[in-house]
């Protein structure tokens, strides 16, 4: 059954592989992405078109704010009689709302007679001490004179601290430096939130930031990465998402004193860019 929720919905087929299993993704848009096998998308008998990437998984959208898509819509009957009796298709789902206005009503309350559970994101922070930071100059980007540090190099630095990985020099091929020229900085704050984190959520995380800037003992700079997850459907610009090696599917805001900011973009080998 569709239930109608105000504000911001989104969910995610949960423990499915993208590349071995049928996925699905709601989107706030209102669209419903399918990821099916041949097998399922020939029982389905719903029009869609095949991967990018296999070309055995087609992919099928369905716009469920359609004004078409009601009740007594043809279409709308073929669908539901698809989905609920030609070839059911179960699948467990992370759901996140984000209500509009005054909407006070929980997310448990539309889908009582159903088994769910409320989850909050799990917090966790770390202090790195010592640590080898690149110079940053908001003004300056990679190929430009005098760029101090280029993005790339940034954003490789930003993942071996997030990893721990040591800052030594040998001569093996597998040690790594920090980009020069850098400064050591006494301590460095790492917050870690892990879960299913609504677009608002973000939005409001980066206005929090700017407003940390406010202090002038603070640092030049904070960085923002948010990871998409890396077995979903759909990705950029509703763009199919693929999965060869890690899946990747990420951005990284890096937000300076002057509320100018850098944005990098990570995705998959094959996925189209945004």
């Amino acid at each position: 059954n569709f239930v109608c929720i105000l504000g911001s919905c989104y969910a995610l087929t949960y423990n499915t592989r993208i590349d071995q299993d049928n996925t699905a993704a709601l989107l706030p848009t209102g669209k419903l992405i399918l990821s099916v096998d041949k097998d399922t998308y020939e029982e389905l008998g719903l029009q869609g078109s095949p991967s990018l990437y296999s070309g055995k998984k087609p992919m099928r959208y369905i716009d469920l704010m359609d004004t078409a898509f009601t009740p007594e819509n043809k279409k709308y009957k073929r669908i539901i009689w698809a989905l609920k009796e030609k070839k059911p298709l179960e699948f467990d789902f992370l759901l996140t709302w984000q209500p509009t206005g005054s909407e006070e009503a929980s997310l448990m309350s539309y889908f009582s007679n159903k088994e769910i559970q409320a989850h909050q994101p799990k917090v966790t922070f770390s202090t790195l001490r010592n640590v080898q930071c690149p110079i940053l100059n908001s003004d300056k980007l990679h190929g430009e004179p005098d760029a101090a540090c280029s993005t790339q190099e940034f954003f490789e630095w930003l993942g071996a601290i997030f990893t721990h990985v040591e800052n030594t020099s040998s001569n093996f091929l597998s040690t790594y430096v920090c980009p020069q020229p850098s400064s050591l900085i006494e301590q460095v704050l790492m917050c870690t939130i892990t879960g299913f984190i609504p677009s608002e959520k973000i939005i409001h995380l980066l206005e929090q930031i700017c407003c940390y800037f406010e202090d002038p003992k603070l640092p030049h700079w904070v960085s923002l990465i948010v990871h998409g997850f890396a077995d979903s459907p759909v990705s950029w610009r509703e763009n199919e998402h693929g999965f060869l090696k890690g899946g990747e599917n990420l951005y990284n805001f890096i937000i300076f004193r002057n509320l100018s900011y850098w944005l990098q973009r990570a995705v998959g080998t094959y996925d189209t860019c945004p």
